[in-house]
């Protein structure tokens, strides 16, 4: 591996050239799926730009600041009812999302103030609980939910003389890109660098002047607003949204997406959302074993491969730079 020198060498976001071509041959690829793959596939497609904008917001708070959540789904459900109400005021569709990531993100400052005296599995419960709350006042209350018909969203009109899938694709796409590289540029800055030091140990982060308050704040509401702009974007794709859409179960989505693709890596957290998606259309016929694939591989994630895919990924580039020489 060539030593980086410098640090704007290290905050180079691409620093070799056949990693250029590799990722542009990818975005490539993306770019051209709709014209040459199936619709079912481009849907798909389409469900991993949504959840790696969600497992990004995920992985910044667990697998960078260290703070365990397992309130996710109801940052999703604010997001997507937010989503959903301004979509039906007839709101810009860019202020939508906006407004529900800024509104989860606030819900997340609040639910992040626990984490300031609480960690582990104190603060996990403390998150878990405030899902259920939220799962709970969108059951019970009609003028949020819109009842027992749910609520019915806009979707995305068909734009530049593209079919509406398409379009929804291209739309997708450019924002996954775009917060992409904004985690990239998040983790490696100095806010980036708080978050791994409160991590690895708060107590000589503070020691060191980082103001824990001030960042493990921070982290939930960044986490809170990626999570509310993917149930924005999740309302918008399906056209309709009732409560039971975000159980707990959505949260388990997310935490085995973080896990599987790897704790503390952007592109882990690509890889993670891309193996939610793609293991229940895989089991679609027996979707009981669903659950059980998971289960399986977080274990063997954990015992042979602690980093996730992103490290098994890492792994497999150090071996062929150095190949045939070992």
């Amino acid at each position: 591996m060539d030593l980086i020198e410098t640090y704007k060498e290290e905050l180079q976001l691409v620093r070799k050239p056949w990693t250029r071509v590799w990722i542009g041959l990818l975005l490539f690829a993306l770019i051209l799926l709709p014209w040459v793959g199936r619709e079912y596939w481009v849907y798909v497609a389409t469900l991993i730009f949504i959840y790696s904008i969600g497992v990004q917001g995920q992985n910044i708070l667990i697998g960078y600041t260290g703070q365990i959540s397992f309130g996710q789904a109801g940052f999703l459900a604010i997001g997507a009812f937010t989503f959903g109400h301004l979509s039906r005021m007839g709101c810009p569709l860019l202020f939508n999302l906006l407004a529900a990531g800024l509104l989860a993100g606030i819900f997340g400052i609040l639910v992040g103030f626990p984490s300031l005296r609480l960690k582990g599995p104190y603060l996990a419960i403390v998150t878990l609980g405030f899902g259920i709350a939220v799962y709970q006042v969108f059951v019970n209350s009609e003028v949020l939910s819109g009842g027992r018909m749910g609520l019915t969203v806009q979707k995305l009109p068909p734009l530049l003389g593209l079919n509406q899938t398409t379009t929804v694709y291209y739309f997708l796409f450019f924002l996954a890109f775009l917060f992409t590289l904004a985690s990239y540029n998040l983790v490696s800055s100095f806010v980036g660098r708080a978050f791994i030091a409160i991590r690895d140990n708060d107590i000589a982060a503070e020691a060191m002047g980082v103001n824990l308050t001030r960042y493990k704040l921070l982290s939930f509401a960044i986490s809170s607003f990626y999570t509310g702009v993917q149930g924005g974007l999740y309302a918008m794709l399906l056209g309709y949204l009732e409560p039971n859409m975000f159980t707990f179960l959505e949260t388990v989505t997310l935490f085995v997406a973080v896990i599987i693709g790897g704790l503390a890596s952007v592109e882990g957290s690509i890889l993670g959302a891309a193996f939610v998606i793609l293991v229940p259309q895989v089991f679609s016929n027996v979707k009981q074993l669903v659950p059980v694939v998971y289960g399986v591989t977080i274990l063997i994630i954990l015992i042979f491969e602690p980093l996730g895919l992103s490290g098994r990924w890492l792994k497999i580039r150090l071996y062929l730079r150095m190949w045939p020489f070992r």
